[in-house]
């Protein structure tokens, strides 16, 4: 997020000044003039918030080197000033990016929060802690931040969205969220769980699909710089001779003509779809696309869709008090779930139908088409018992096993299917190098005679 510090105007003359924060410059820039219109404020300056990297000097003491957040020069100056500091430089950073915390950083930060929330240790003395033990320099920088805005009695939610590029949107949602909340470890202790089992899950998929699909990117550019270019070298020196050459031999020789002639066609064919594919799903209507589609690929698409549901029953098992507040909940359990397709439909189906006709929990997701069968009958039990609440925590634990059981059978399959598919290509290869060595050429005699007859014909 960007933030900003504004100063204004009124039509009486009289100077405000406001700021807000908002995901892009230019968004942000937006929402101050829309709100300079609406007030019939004239805007007089916008400044950002800026990284500035400072030397300064306390006494006779060697100067130090640091790096503080501000709105201008002028800030830090006089902040460093109240400490006591002489101030020797301040340069705006030349590359100010904050990189997202790895996730198993994030995991242990939410882990240790929820483990000292349970011995009653105050949240300020758990950010301090953490602050001084973390090594992540992103993470370490961002606590500091949002201690220091708690401590000037900044809004917990308020102040944690703010982060979301580093966070995540759904975790700094739920941290911030944790604590106006009367049950401050619980949420932690679900959003640890969650960040657990996103982690464990990306890992899987990681060795179901992406590891293989490199494994065999490598194997078809190894395939493809042999028949194009090693094996020419030595199946041409036979044709040069006139020697006839075997059907193998013949045929690769063959497909390394084309691959050579079409160089460019295949070169496009190859890198092309990955490349499409990957800018489609930056679009907002490509990745709807992509997630609707990706829950229909045999074996892997159903894992995909129940992983789904286990995310949204979990997320909405933290949050949900009773069925008078149960729309917040649903809102923000579809978007935990990271599946654009999916959130769309209960956000755009499910919760019109309960908010516009009063359809039931179960009739409206069964409406929204993206629940399983058994999702849905187990939530109908719970709603007419009164049980949502467990009911959705067990059948997230339900299906958390069973995914975790087929997702590991699956990437077994998956290797040993890699394994083949190698075993294959090597005995191909193979056969058409052993092949090659059988040929043989022709014999002098041989070739005399076959001069001698067409001379007669």
């Amino acid at each position: 997020m960007v933030e900003f510090k504004f100063t204004a105007k009124k039509v009486n003359g009289q100077s405000i000044s406001g700021s807000l924060s908002a995901s892009t410059i230019t968004e942000g820039k937006k929402k101050i003039y829309r709100l300079a219109e609406k007030n019939q404020l004239k805007i007089n300056t916008i400044e950002k918030k800026a990284t500035f990297v400072y030397r300064a000097r306390k006494g006779k003491e060697k100067p130090v080197k640091g790096e503080q957040k501000a709105y201008s020069k002028k800030e830090v100056e006089d902040a460093l000033s109240k400490l006591g500091f002489e101030v020797l430089s301040i340069n705006k950073k030349l590359f100010d990016f904050q990189r997202k915390i790895p996730q198993a950083d994030l995991v242990t930060y939410v882990k240790i929060s929820a483990e000292l929330l349970e011995q009653k240790l105050p949240y300020g003395e758990i950010l301090t802690l953490l602050i001084n033990d973390t090594e992540n320099k992103t993470l370490k920088e961002t606590l500091k931040e949002i201690n220091n805005d708690l401590k000037k009695g900044a809004d917990s939610e308020t102040t944690f969205l703010k982060y979301q590029n580093i966070f995540g949107k759904f975790t700094a949602y739920m941290l911030g969220l944790a604590s106006k909340s009367g049950n401050m470890t619980e949420i932690y202790r679900a959003t640890a769980k969650f960040l657990e089992r996103k982690q464990e899950f990306r890992k899987n998929l990681r060795s179901a699909l992406i590891t293989p699909a490199v494994t065999l990117f490598v194997l078809f550019l190894a395939v493809l710089f042999y028949v194009g270019y090693i094996f020419p070298e030595t199946a041409k020196l036979f044709v040069k001779f006139g020697i006839d050459l075997p059907p193998m031999t013949a045929f690769t020789l063959a497909m390394s003509d084309f691959l050579i002639e079409n160089s460019i066609l295949v070169a496009a064919l190859t890198l092309l779809p990955p490349i499409v594919l990957w800018r489609l799903a930056l679009t907002k209507k490509g990745g709807y696309i992509i997630d609707k589609h990706i829950l229909k690929i045999p074996v892997l698409g159903s894992l995909i869709h129940k992983t789904l549901i286990e995310v949204y029953c979990r997320v909405f098992y933290t949050l949900y008090s009773g069925s008078a507040e149960s729309i917040e909940p649903i809102r923000i359990a579809a978007e935990a779930t990271g599946n654009r397709y999916f959130e769309e439909r209960v956000k755009n189906i499910a919760i019109p139908l309960m908010i516009k006709r009063g359809v039931g929990v179960t009739d409206a997701f069964t409406a929204s088409g993206v629940f399983t069968e058994t999702a849905l009958s187990r939530l109908h039990s719970g709603e007419e018992t009164g049980t949502l609440k467990n009911t959705s925590l067990q059948l997230a634990n339900y299906y958390e096993s069973e995914t975790v059981y087929k997702l590991k059978n699956f990437i077994e399959f998956v290797q040993i299917s890699i394994a083949m598919v190698i075993m294959v290509v090597m005995i191909a290869l193979t056969l058409v190098s052993a092949e090659t060595a059988t040929v043989r050429p022709k014999t002098p005699g041989a070739s005399n005679q076959i001069y001698v007859e067409k001379n007669i014909t």
